[in-house]
């Protein structure tokens, strides 16, 4: 998942993002409150990770207007100020939550999680499509019981397609949503990676469930849901 943290303070701005690649998602950072609204409202985030004392632009401001502009992006603030009043102030201007400095990163990142959770069709913290299982928090893959050792970039994509089951997934949407904009994706990296994650999670096993839609992109569904299309 791609993620967007506004930070102005270049040490802990560097400390998340080299925990959250670490965590395997893809990170892109801004360094003022302008920075990070025009990369906001240009790239279609699964997440905003945003300071409230920013130079240029306030946190809070930033976030009131993505709001205006329906910019639906799920927003964690952080800061300092730990009063009631400051944390109402930052929920009522649009922020989904709220974490107050010094934070632990295990903390921040159940938070996201969460967060992320709340704009999927899963209840469980598990994600589940038949009989292929991943845990986001432990980064396990298994299916049918059976452990699967992925790369990371094979399970940021596998990720990605458990987050939208059901769904074609483009190949502009993987680009965008899997690498950051340091990246340079070729022409055929995407499928590349398509074919070795469908080697290691269908291959095995006599049901398939990662289908190619010619000239589109591609389909992570159970069985039961591709019986329900037909």
């Amino acid at each position: 998942m791609r993620i967007l943290v506004i930070e102005d303070n270049y040490r802990l701005s560097e400390s998340l993002k080299t925990n959250l690649v670490n965590e395997r998602y893809s990170v892109d950072a801004a360094y003022d409150g302008q920075e990070g609204q025009d990369l906001a409202e240009l790239a279609p985030y699964d997440l905003i990770i945003l300071d409230i004392l920013l130079p240029k632009k306030d946190g809070l401001e930033v976030c009131r207007e993505l709001r205006r502009r329906r910019v639906q992006t799920p927003i964690l603030l952080l800061t300092a100020r730990d009063s009631i009043d400051d944390r109402v102030r930052g929920l009522d201007c649009g922020a989904d939550d709220y974490l107050v400095k010094p934070f632990a990163m295990n903390e921040l990142l159940a938070r996201l999680r969460a967060l992320l959770r709340r704009q999927q069709p899963y209840k469980s913290a598990r994600l589940e499509i038949g009989s292929l299982v991943v845990d986001p928090a432990t980064h396990t893959v298994e299916r049918e019981g059976e452990a699967i050792e992925l790369t990371p970039r094979e399970y940021a994509l596998l990720e990605y397609f458990m987050y939208h089951p059901g769904q074609v997934v483009t190949r502009d949407m993987i680009e965008q949503h899997i690498w950051n904009y340091d990246f340079e994706c070729s022409s055929n990296v995407i499928d590349v990676y398509v074919r070795r994650l469908r080697r290691k999670i269908d291959a095995p096993f006599t049901t398939k469930l990662l289908t190619t839609i010619r000239g589109v992109g591609y389909c992570l569904s159970s069985p039961d849901s591709k019986q329900e299309a037909q």
